[in-house]
Parts: C-alpha cells; sequence; structure tokens
C-alpha cells in the first residue's frame, strides 16, 4: 500500500502533467462539502480531489482520494494539502461544540491553520463557506466568529480568494439542525416578500454554493465576498 504522501505527490504530478486541477476539501461530511464533492466529481477541470476527513467514510470514486486526519493536530498534514484549489466547509454548532472556546477553534482557528499550511505548499486558490450576517463586530457569538474568520483569510496572499455567505441552506444533512428546519418553513413563507436588497435572505440549496464555488475560483475575480443571492446567479449561469 502506498503512503498517503505517495499518493497525494502522484495525483498532484499527474494534474500537472495533464493540465488540470487537484481539489483539496475540507468539511466534505457536511452538507455543502459532500454536495462539493460530488460537483467536483463530474467537473472536467478537476481531475483529482483529496478529502479530508475525521472518519473513514468508505468513498470508491476513483477521482477522490480520502485521508483521514487528526484536525486536533492540523500541523501533522503540512506535507499532504498540495493541490490548486482549497475549499474549506467547515462548521459546527454551540451544542456539538460545547463552548464558545471550542466552536472558535472549529469555526475561526482550524480554516486559518488550513490556510496556511496550503499557502506554504503552493496553493494558489481557496473558498471558504462563511455565513450571511458574518462581522467581527457582532454581537452574536456566531456571527463575529465567522466574521474573524473572513478577516484573516481575507488578508491572505492567495491568487483567489472567496468568502461565501450562504443563507439558510436547503438539503438534506447527515445531522439534523433544529433551528435551520424551522428556519427553512420561515424562509419559505417569507421568500415572496424578499425582493431587492432582502433576496440575499432567501434560502439556498447546499448544490447551488457548491456550484458557485467552483465558478468562481474558474476565473479571476476582484470580489472576494459573495452573498447568498449573488451565490444563487452563479450557480444559475454555471455550465
Amino acid at each position: 500500500m502506498f503512503s498517503y504522501e505517495f499518493q497525494i505527490a502522484l495525483i498532484y504530478n499527474l494534474t500537472i502533467m495533464a493540465d488540470k486541477r487537484t481539489a483539496l476539501v475540507f468539511g466534505a461530511t457536511g452538507l455543502i462539502g459532500n454536495l462539493l464533492v460530488e460537483e467536483l466529481v463530474e467537473s472536467e477541470i478537476y481531475q483529482g480531489i483529496i478529502t479530508f476527513v475525521r472518519q473513514a467514510t468508505g468513498v470508491t470514486e476513483k477521482k477522490v482520494t480520502e485521508l483521514v486526519a487528526d484536525f486536533e493536530n492540523i500541523e501533522s498534514l503540512s506535507g499532504q494539502i498540495k493541490g490548486d484549489d482549497l475549499f474549506i466547509c467547515l462548521g459546527t454548532t454551540i451544542k456539538k461544540a460545547g463552548s464558545v472556546t471550542k466552536m472558535e477553534k472549529i469555526d475561526r482557528d482550524l480554516p486559518l491553520k488550513i490556510a496556511y499550511l496550503a499557502k506554504d505548499n503552493g496553493v494558489r486558490r481557496i473558498a471558504v463557506v462563511s455565513s450571511i450576517g458574518a462581522s467581527i463586530s457582532s454581537r452574536n457569538y456566531y456571527l463575529r466568529i465567522k466574521g474573524e474568520m473572513e478577516k484573516s483569510i481575507l488578508d491572505m496572499d492567495f491568487e483567489n480568494k472567496a468568502i461565501v455567505r450562504p443563507s439558510i441552506l436547503l438539503g438534506e444533512r447527515k445531522e439534523k439542525r433544529a433551528g435551520e428546519v424551522m428556519g427553512k418553513v420561515v424562509m419559505k413563507a417569507f421568500k415572496p416578500v424578499l425582493t431587492g436588497k432582502l433576496k440575499k435572505y432567501r434560502a439556498i440549496h447546499g448544490s447551488d454554493v457548491a456550484r458557485a464555488m467552483i465558478a468562481i475560483l474558474q476565473t479571476e475575480h476582484v470580489k472576494t465576498v459573495y452573498e447568498s443571492d449573488e451565490l444563487q446567479s452563479l450557480a444559475d449561469n454555471y455550465k
């Protein structure tokens, strides 16, 4: 059995020779991450997809190499986060994290550490899932944490970087989130009045967020932060 390092080097070298990209995905088992991997598999742009997961999922897709990683010691992956495009779809809830401090480590600190390692390894492009309403000045701990994460990522020198801020997500999660389920019901009822500047609050399907992330990294963009309605538009026009 070949080592993870050998597999990654092989995928990366083959990708360069074929003039196609290698995608790196963190959070591949979540709603957006799982749908993102499906979209990447279908994309002709990507020849190799490396997913970093906490537990093996038994993936059998030929284009996908799954690496079981210790997220508590992310620096141990310093030699493995190699590719072209980095997609970070990590996130948790206060219930699952157990405290705001632990949530900060997962939603803010972890994406930043991953991004630094990727940048050091020559990764050129990055797209990170945040949240609608994210702001470093927010009184809501969740939105503040996301805002702090955004600022740190945007301060980094990637060739192309994108922060995506989806609204309430549509699609089936492996874990149920009561607040999100209620949000879907509310958003469906209020969709007709969510127009103009309020359009960004409309619910969006996880697969549309995934397609938008891929579309953004295909071309150079001056814009770096994308609201939910902009993601919907990008997804609708993505071929």
